[in-house]
C-alpha cells in the first residue's frame, strides 16, 4: 500500500522508518492462527449481559465463528481493502465482526450509534462502504441512513431469532493461512472523530498500528496471557476496541466484556471473574465515587490498577479516587489518531512518586512516553519548547494513523514538521533520573483567549471541581464584548444549598481575577461525549446573556 511520503514520517521514530516495524506476525490473520492453534479451549471473551446473565467464548469457538463470518462477507464480494460498515454495540457479536474484516484484510468502520442521523448518513457514505453489519434495533435507523446500494445483513443473535448463527453455522470458515502474507498496512479500522462542529473526520488505522500500540500496551501494564481485562467502555471507539480487545487478544489474555458500565456491577465483576486491568474514562471514576462503591473484593481478588484516559482527568478526582480506593490510576494519554495511547504513568513507582506525579503539578502527569512513539512539545513554527513551556503535543511513531480518510485540509494541518500535531496544549517535567513526564492542559482550539490572554480550561476546571458542594464543574469561555471571552462555569451540584456566589467566592480565593468564572450556572449534568470528553462548545450558548456585560475586579 501506498504511504503518504508528507503523513509518513509522523509514523517513523527513533530513527526507525515506519515500514522497519517488525511484530511477531504480519498479519491479523496470522495471530488468529497462531492463537487458535496455541490457546484452543482457554477462555478468551466472558460476557456480561444487561440481565447479569455470563456467555464465556473460547479461542477456538470465538476464531471459528470470526472466520465463518469472513466467509460471508467474500460471498458479498468484500475483500482485501474493502470497508464494512458495523451498527452494533458492547457485545461479542461487534468483535467478531471486526476480527472477520481483519482477518482477510478488510476495513471495520463501527458506528456510534448514539450519533444523530445527519452524522451516521455522512459516516456510512463517506465510507464507501457496500456491506453493512447490523443490529435489528438500529435497522431502520441505518436503512433509512444509508444509499440503496449498500446491503444490511442482519445480526440479530437473540434466542428468539437465531437467523443469524443458524447462517454462520451452515457457511464453512475461511483458511487463515490462506491470508498470512504481509498486511502491516492494510486498513482495518476507520474511527469517526467526534467534533462538535462540522462532518466527522474519519481516521484511517493500519494493522501495524493496532500492532505496535497493542504490543507496547500490552508490554507497559504487564499483560500476559494470564491476565485477565474488562472492558466498560464503548467498543466503538479506539479505547474499548484497542485496550481490552486487541491488546489481551496479542497477549493471549482474557476479557470481561460488559453490556454496559454499571457501578453496582464494576468491582463485583473484578472480584469474581478475577480480573486484573480496566480501562476506564474520569466520569467513571466520578460516577464510582458518587456510589460508594465497595472495592474490598476485588482488592482482595488481586486487582492491580486503572488505566484512565480519553477525557479530563482532575487532581481533585484522581486524589479522591486514590485516597479512597488506594488504587493505583494509570493515567495515560492518546487520540484515536495515535491508535489510543501514546504515553503512560509507569506502573513501578512508589505510592510516593506516583500520587506526587498525580497531585503536585496542577495537573495530574499522562507519563511518559510508550517505547514506539517519540513525543514532544512544540510551539507553532515546529520547534520544541523549554521543559515547564507551554505548547502543542506531537507524537510521531508506528501507531500514528495512515491519514484522515479523503481529508486533504485536515492531513495538510495534522502532519507537518515530520509530526502528528494533537491540537493539544501540554508541558513537560523531567524527574531525576531525566525522564520526561507530561502534562495535557486542554485543546489548544478550547483555550479561552480573554483580553488577548490564552488561558487552559483544564486549570480552571480544577478549582472550579474542588470548591465545596460542587460535584464536578467545567469552565467555559463565552462570547463577550469587553474582553472577546469571558469565563463562566457549568456545574454540577453536590450539595442543593450550594449558591453561585459560593463557587465564585472558592474560584477568587485560587485564582487570579483574569482566570476567574464570572458567572455560574448550575446543570444536572456536564455535556460529554460517549468516551467522557467534555464538549464545552455546546454549553457556550447558555452564557449568551452576559455577552455585554463588563465584569470588574
Amino acid at each position: 500500500m501506498d504511504l503518504d511520503p508528507r503523513t509518513n514520517p509522523a509514523r517513523s521514530a527513533h530513527g526507525a522508518s515506519s515500514d522497519s516495524y517488525t511484530f511477531a506476525f504480519l498479519s491479523w490473520a496470522q495471530v488468529m492462527d497462531h492463537h487458535d492453534r496455541h490457546y484452543g479451549e482457554k477462555p478468551w471473551m466472558i460476557y456480561v449481559d444487561d440481565a447479569g446473565n455470563r456467555h464465556t467464548w473460547s479461542y477456538a469457538v470465538f476464531i471459528d465463528v470470526a472466520r465463518r463470518i469472513a466467509s460471508i462477507m467474500l460471498e458479498h464480494g468484500v475483500g482485501r481493502g474493502d470497508r464494512v460498515v458495523i451498527a452494533g454495540h458492547n457485545h461479542p457479536d461487534t468483535i467478531l465482526q471486526y476480527f472477520a474484516c481483519w482477518s482477510i484484510g478488510a476495513c471495520a468502520v463501527p458506528l456510534n450509534m448514539t450519533e444523530d442521523d445527519q452524522r451516521l448518513r455522512f459516516i456510512i457514505g463517506d465510507t464507501g462502504a457496500r456491506l453493512a453489519f447490523v443490529r435489528s434495533e438500529y435497522r431502520t435507523r441505518v436503512r433509512d441512513c444509508a444509499a440503496s446500494d449498500v446491503h444490511l445483513i442482519d445480526v440479530d443473535t437473540d434466542e428468539t431469532d437465531p437467523t443469524w448463527y443458524q447462517r454462520i453455522r451452515g457457511t464453512e470458515p475461511i483458511d487463515l493461512s490462506a491470508y498470512a502474507g504481509d498486511m502491516r498496512f492494510d486498513d482495518c479500522l476507520i474511527v469517526y472523530t467526534s467534533g462538535t462542529t462540522g462532518n466527522p473526520k474519519g481516521v484511517v488505522l493500519m494493522q501495524q498500528n493496532l500492532f505496535a500500540d497493542g504490543y507496547d500496551i500490552a508490554a507497559w501494564h504487564g499483560i500476559d496471557e494470564h491476565t485477565r481485562m474488562m472492558c466498560v467502555l464503548p467498543i466503538h471507539h479506539v479505547n474499548g476496541t484497542v485496550v481490552t480487545h486487541a491488546t489481551p487478544f496479542l497477549a493471549g489474555a482474557s476479557v470481561v466484556l460488559h453490556r454496559k458500565f454499571r457501578t453496582d456491577r464494576f468491582f463485583s465483576s473484578i472480584a469474581a471473574e478475577g480480573v486484573h486491568i480496566v480501562s476506564v474514562v474520569p466520569t467513571l471514576l466520578a460516577f464510582l465515587l458518587e456510589a460508594s462503591a465497595d472495592a474490598t473484593d476485588a482488592i482482595a481478588s488481586g486487582f492491580r490498577h486503572i488505566i484512565c484516559g480519553a477525557g479530563p482527568l482532575t487532581v481533585d478526582l484522581a486524589t479522591q479516587f486514590e485516597t479512597t480506593y488506594k488504587i493505583p490510576i494509570v493515567h495515560g494519554y492518546g487520540l484515536s489518531e495515535t491508535t489510543c495511547y501514546s504515553c503512560f504513568l509507569p506502573v513501578d513507582l512508589s505510592w510516593q512518586e506516583h500520587r506526587s506525579w498525580m497531585s503536585d503539578h496542577g495537573f495530574p502527569s499522562i507519563g511518559i512516553a510508550i517505547p514506539c512513539n517519540e513525543m514532544s512539545i512544540h510551539d507553532a513554527a515546529g520547534n520544541a519548547v523549554a521543559e515547564g513551556e507551554r505548547g502543542e503535543i506531537v507524537v510521531r511513531g508506528p501507531n500514528v494513523m495512515r491519514e484522515y480518510a479523503g481529508n486533504e485540509k485536515a492531513n495538510a494541518d495534522a502532519f507537518t514538521f515530520g509530526w502528528f500535531r494533537s491540537g493539544d496544549e501540554g508541558f513537560v517535567k523531567r524527574d531525576a533520573a531525566g525522564r520526561v513526564y507530561y502534562f495535557i492542559t486542554g485543546r489548544i482550539k478550547e483555550l479561552i483567549i480573554r483580553g488577548g490572554v490564552n488561558i487552559a480550561p483544564l486549570e480552571l476546571d480544577e478549582v472550579i471541581s474542588a470548591a465545596p458542594g460542587v460535584r464536578a464543574g467545567i469552565s467555559v469561555g463565552f462570547e463577550n464584548n469587553m474582553y472577546g471571552e469571558e469565563i463562566g462555569a457549568l456545574v454540577v451540584k453536590d450539595h442543593p444549598d450550594v449558591t453561585d456566589e459560593d463557587v465564585l467566592a472558592y474560584c477568587r480565593a485560587h485564582l487570579p481575577h483574569h482566570k476567574c468564572p464570572k458567572v455560574v450556572l448550575f446543570s444536572d449534568a456536564l455535556p460529554v461525549t460517549s468516551t467522557g470528553k467534555y464538549q464545552r462548545n455546546k454549553v457556550k450558548h447558555l452564557f449568551a446573556a452576559y455577552k455585554d456585560v463588563q465584569f470588574k475586579k
